[in-house]
């Protein structure tokens, strides 16, 4: 069974940075996908970034240039930095992997069955 944990969100004024980590246990391959999702209040969940490996990743263009996604695969570990935070990035954040699709990197929610329980990044103007 997988079990996903993310941590590392907070409150921080425009234009800085967080690193969010997200840990997921029983993961036994590096070619499943690890991705970030954020939700808004009122909003849907949309992707964030995602990477398989450690060095294929796939951003939103909202986030392209700013977020970097990492992965360290001896610790079933993602990493997002985010960098020029801006408020438009207040949402609840989360992290999501899939045993079913192995080199690709679904952009759909639906397409993930392990979830964390978020955290929240709050961008103060």
């Amino acid at each position: 069974q997988v079990q996903v944990v993310e941590s590392g969100g907070g409150l921080v004024q425009a234009g800085g940075s967080l690193r969010l980590s997200c840990a997921a246990s029983g993961l036994a391959s590096s070619f499943y996908p690890m991705a970030w999702f954020r939700q808004a209040p009122g909003k849907e969940r949309e992707f964030v970034a995602g990477i398989w490996r450690n060095d294929v990743t796939y951003y939103a263009d909202s986030v392209k240039g700013r977020f970097i996604i990492s992965r360290d695969n001896t610790k079933n570990t993602a990493y997002l930095q985010m960098n020029s935070l801006k408020p438009d990035d207040t949402a609840v954040y989360y992290c999501a992997t899939d045993l079913r699709f192995t080199r690709i990197i679904p952009t759909n929610p639906i397409s993930y069955d392990y979830w964390g329980q978020g955290t929240q990044v709050t961008v103060s103007s």
